[in-house]
């Protein structure tokens, strides 16, 4: 074998290997929590997201989490309707999403631990009262 073909076999095994990647991003592609489908509607919007945000502080509503060994609970400190979005950092497969209203006198939103993996999970929470929204979010380490 001489030189002029170690070349051209060296450069079909480098393009052999950018195809393989290629194919394995495409493959992967949607599996990640780094991106949203509205990303682009999201950013349009945030000034809605930025005053829920505040609103969250100035009122001195932020959520109470607390982690047992078989439950999330978050702890609001009115009754209201929710929309909780939970997102696993490791794979959007995961990914969960809850609606309802706080349970019992003092406000709980459960989750049971048992759906949820272990590692970090980014909690999205949106409230509204009195004619008030509210969004919290926070990272999670289970």
């Amino acid at each position: 074998m001489n030189w002029g073909r170690k070349i051209v076999l060296g450069m079909a095994i480098f393009m052999l290997f950018i195809i393989s990647m290629v194919v394995y991003m495409f493959k992967v592609h949607g599996n990640d929590a780094l991106m949203e489908d509205d990303y682009y509607e999201r950013g349009i919007n945030y000034d809605v997201d930025y005053k829920a945000i505040n609103n969250v502080f100035a009122d001195k509503a932020e959520p109470k989490i607390s982690i047992t060994a078989s439950q999330v609970i978050i702890q609001l400190s009115d009754s209201v309707a929710y929309d909780l979005k939970l997102k696993c950092a490791s794979a959007a497969k995961d990914d969960l999403g809850q609606t309802g209203a706080t349970v019992g006198q003092a406000n709980l939103i459960l989750l049971d631990r048992a759906k949820l993996r272990k590692g970090l999970w980014f909690v999205e929470l949106r409230w509204t009262n009195r004619q008030k929204a509210y969004f919290f979010k926070k990272d999670l380490m289970l």
